[in-house]
C-alpha cells in the first residue's frame, strides 16, 4: 500500500531551529494550494501501487488551512486513486491554530489522527526556539482536541537545546504524560546552517550540547516513556499500543509515496524525486529532481531504515533481496557491535536494543557499502 504527502509550506513564524522549506509569506497560500490540485491531477500515474493506506499533512504549518481545504485534498485523492483502505488521515498543527472553531471544522473531516508541534512545555524554552504559542495553550489545544473526540494525538518534543537541560525536560515529559495523548516524537535538536540558532552559534550566544548531556537526555526521555507504557519503536518516536505512526512508517519500509507540493518528496519504489521548491516557479509549472537508486543504494537504504526501527533488519529478507554475500557481510560486521552490547540478534532479525538507539548513526553506517 502507498501514501500520499502534502505539503503546507507556509508560517506565520519562523522557528529559531527550523531549515525545513517554508515561507512566512502567505499571500501566495491560495495559489499554491490551486497548483498543489493541479500538482495531483499531473502525477496521479506517479504510484504504482494504487492503493492508499495513509495520507499526511506536513509543513510548515499544515494548521494555516482551513479543515475544509484538507478535506477538498483527501476527496480529490479518493477520485485518482482506491482510498477505500486508507486508515490513518494526519495532520500537523501549531496549538495556537487549534481554536474551538478549528475543532469543531476538523470534526467534520476524514482526518483522524493530529500532530502537534508542541516541542516545549516550558514557555521559556519556547521562547528561544521563537514558538508562537504557550505551554497552557498546548495543554488547551490537546484538551479541545480529546474532548471533540480525536482519540489519536501526538506531541513532538525538541530536547538537547543550550541552557534547557534535564529538569526542563522532564518537566515537559511530565506534562505530556499528564495529557495522556498516544504518541510523543522526540527529536534531538540539530543546529543547522541558515537558521536563526546557527547564527546564534557563529556569534556565540549559544552552544551545541556536548555528547553526554545528549545522552542522558536521551536515556530520560526512554526511561520516562517506556515506563509509563509507551514502546520506544524507532529513534525517535514513542507510542502507546495500536498508535504507532503508520505513515511515518510505511517510509521506513520503504512503502512507495506521492509527495505534493513545492519542496515534496515522492518514492515509487526505484526513482526519488523532488518538486523544485521556489513557490512562485511551483505555482507556474512543476518541475522535479530526481534520482534513480541502484542496488547498492537500496541496500544502504534498506539498513538504514530498518535499524532505525525496533525490528531491526529481517536477515531472510536482506538475503532474499540483496544475495548472500551482502548478508554475510552484514552478520560479520555485526559481530563487535553484538559484543559490545549494541546490537542484538534474536529470532532471525537483528537490531539495536531501543535504549542505544542514541547511537544507531555510528551502527548503521558500519553497514554501509560505499
Amino acid at each position: 500500500m502507498s501514501g500520499i504527502y502534502f505539503h503546507i509550506p507556509f508560517c506565520k513564524r519562523i522557528c529559531a531551529y527550523c531549515d525545513f522549506f517554508r515561507s512566512a509569506d502567505t499571500r501566495s497560500m491560495s495559489a499554491v494550494v490551486r497548483a498543489m490540485h493541479d500538482e495531483l491531477d499531473e502525477q496521479s500515474n506517479f504510484l504504482s501501487d494504487r492503493t492508499v493506506r495513509t495520507m499526511y499533512f506536513g509543513g510548515g504549518t499544515p494548521s494555516l488551512l482551513h479543515p475544509s481545504e484538507l478535506q477538498r485534498f483527501v476527496d480529490h485523492a479518493s477520485e485518482l486513486f482506491d482510498c477505500s483502505h486508507t486508515e490513518e488521515i494526519t495532520v500537523e498543527a501549531n496549538p495556537d491554530d487549534v481554536t474551538a472553531e478549528y475543532v469543531a471544522a476538523l470534526r467534520l473531516t476524514d482526518v483522524d489522527r493530529v500532530s502537534l508541534g508542541v516541542q516545549s512545555f516550558d514557555d521559556a524554552e519556547l521562547r528561544f526556539m521563537n514558538r508562537r504559542h504557550t505551554a497552557a495553550v498546548a495543554r488547551d489545544a490537546v484538551a479541545r482536541l480529546q474532548d471533540a473526540g480525536i482519540g489519536n494525538i501526538t506531541v513532538d518534543l525538541i530536547f538537547g537545546v543550550d541552557g534547557f537541560g534535564e529538569e526542563v525536560l522532564a518537566r515537559s515529559l511530565d506534562a505530556a504524560l499528564a495529557l495522556d495523548v498516544q504518541h510523543v516524537s522526540a527529536y534531538h535538536l540539530t543546529v543547522e546552517e541558515g537558521t536563526a540558532f546557527h547564527r546564534r552559534v557563529l556569534r556565540g550566544e549559544m552552544r551545541e550540547v556536548a555528547e553526554e548531556c545528549s545522552e542522558r537526555e536521551y536515556e530520560l526521555i526512554h526511561n520516562t516513556l517506556c515506563g509509563a507504557g509507551f514502546e520506544h519503536y524507532e529513534v525517535s518516536n514513542y507510542a502507546r499500543e495500536g498508535f504507532r505512526a503508520r505513515h511515518n512508517s510505511s517510509y521506513w519500509r520503504g512503502a512507495q509515496y506521492l509527495g505534493v507540493g513545492a519542496g515534496a518528496h515522492s518514492f515509487d519504489g526505484n526513482e526519488r524525486r523532488r518538486c523544485v521548491q521556489e513557490l512562485t516557479d511551483y505555482a507556474a509549472r512543476r518541475v522535479y529532481e530526481s534520482e534513480s537508486l541502484d542496488e547498492r543504494d537500496r541496500f544502504n537504504e534498506y539498513v538504514m531504515t530498518a535499524l532505525r526501527c525496533v525490528e531491526g533488519i529481517d536477515l531472510a529478507l536482506l538475503r532474499e533481496r540483496f544475495g548472500e554475500g551482502r548478508a554475510a557481510s552484514v552478520e560479520e560486521r555485526a559481530e563487535s557491535w553484538i559484543a559490545a552490547g549494541d546490537l542484538r540478534c534474536e529470532g532471525g532479525r537483528l537490531f539495536i536494543p531501543a535504549r542505544r538507539f542514541m547511537i544507531s548513526d555510528a551502527v548503521i553506517e558500519s553497514f554501509f557499502d560505499a
